[in-house]
């Protein structure tokens, strides 16, 4: 099997990162240091690497190094199955980011058809007790790995719903104001529906397989909308008089919520204790990984941010060897080198510091044999 991994990434007045070159091979990479020192923003700048917003969801102009503000720019070398790749992100004065792939102009999704990109980020050990917008969020980012495309489909159903919701709030009843979009909707949302499917049974095939030292967690749509384009069509025709009342729209894949449950528990995993959503979400992020090693022919960079936090010495043990055995390069953070010291001669490190506001990375090393 191919891999997929970078050997190089270099910033450029990204963040707290003035200029910081980062040459390394296949192997995972532990990247250590005291808070505040830029560890999480390396990490950031490979999320970048995919469609969408990274992992903070943060704009352009938020990822600019001050007090310069002259914009950043991110370079890297990518490679995976289909061959060598040299990326390009480019944010000038805080605009919109532009992309290249070697050397010509491409939109975000191309991005995700060279590479996937999977993370798991302190924020999200609250995605289980949290509102229904994160969950969605989570099963799109594990639905676009699997399947490029579904970005560009939900960027087509939010558009046709924000004008719809547009005369919804403007009180507009005339009903062939709402058909041309009632209907880019409905094709949209049922694909959208479809893909998040897709992305779900994937995952369940992946955990049934493996065998892993992580819970198994089963994962369920909670949605009421039709499955068929002109099922939904005909509820969103139907519940007009309801979403003028309500000024905006009440049916949709944008309604819909992700129940989790730790399947040899059945428990709900909103009911879990933080050690167990935590795990839980380590062994859905493998099993994306797992399947996408199957899927797209290469497993998937890893993003794991504090990666150690409410795991035990024997569970971080036992990720850092399913990380080995996927062959995924996995960039994580930690404190201390010592949380990695169990990954051996199988990872390599990175020291990140501080001075003056500038970070700083040292070349890799490797952990002692």
């Amino acid at each position: 099997m191919a891999g997929l991994f970078l050997s190089n990434i270099t910033l450029s007045h990204f963040r707290s990162h003035k200029r910081a070159v980062i040459d390394v091979d296949g192997r995972p990479v532990a990247i250590h240091g005291n808070n505040g020192a830029g560890k999480t923003n390396i990490l950031e700048a490979v999320s970048l690497l995919s469609p969408g917003r990274g992992l903070r969801r943060a704009s352009a102009q938020d990822m600019t190094r001050r007090p310069e503000g002259i914009g950043w720019k991110i370079t890297a070398i990518l490679h995976g199955p289909l061959g060598v790749s040299e990326i390009e992100v480019v944010s000038e004065q805080g605009a919109a980011r532009q992309v290249r792939i070697d050397g010509k102009s491409a939109p975000q999704t191309a991005l995700g058809r060279i590479a996937r990109v999977l993370w798991l980020i302190p924020s999200m050990d609250r995605l289980w007790i949290e509102g229904a917008e994160g969950r969605r969020r989570f099963l799109d980012r594990m639905t676009l790995s699997f399947l490029p495309d579904h970005a560009e489909v939900s960027l087509a159903y939010e558009k046709a719903m924000r004008e719809r919701n547009r005369l919804l709030k403007d009180m507009v009843r005339e009903p062939s104001w709402y058909a041309a979009l009632e209907a880019r909707m409905s094709e949209t949302g049922v694909a959208i529906h479809q893909n998040r499917l897709h992305a779900l049974r994937a995952l369940s095939q992946a955990q049934d397989a493996a065998e892993t030292s992580f819970p198994t967690a089963t994962l369920t749509l909670e949605c009421d909308m039709p499955d068929s384009v002109e099922g939904l069509r005909s509820a969103l025709s139907d519940g007009r008089m309801r979403d003028l009342s309500a000024g905006r729209t009440l049916v949709g894949p944008h309604r819909t919520d992700l129940f989790g449950e730790y399947a040899a528990k059945g428990v709900a995993a909103r009911d879990c204790s933080t050690g167990e959503q935590k795990a839980l979400l380590v062994s859905l992020i493998l099993a994306n990984a797992r399947a996408l090693a199957a899927d797209f022919g290469a497993p998937p960079l890893l993003l794991l941010d504090e990666v150690a936090a409410h795991l035990d010495t024997d569970r971080r043990a036992a990720l850092y060897d399913e990380i080995a055995a996927l062959g995924a390069q996995a960039w994580m953070t930690g404190t201390e080198d010592g949380l990695f010291q169990a990954m051996g001669t199988r990872a390599q490190t990175l020291l990140v510091s501080e001075t003056d506001g500038v970070s700083n990375v040292s070349a890799p090393s490797n952990f002692p044999s």
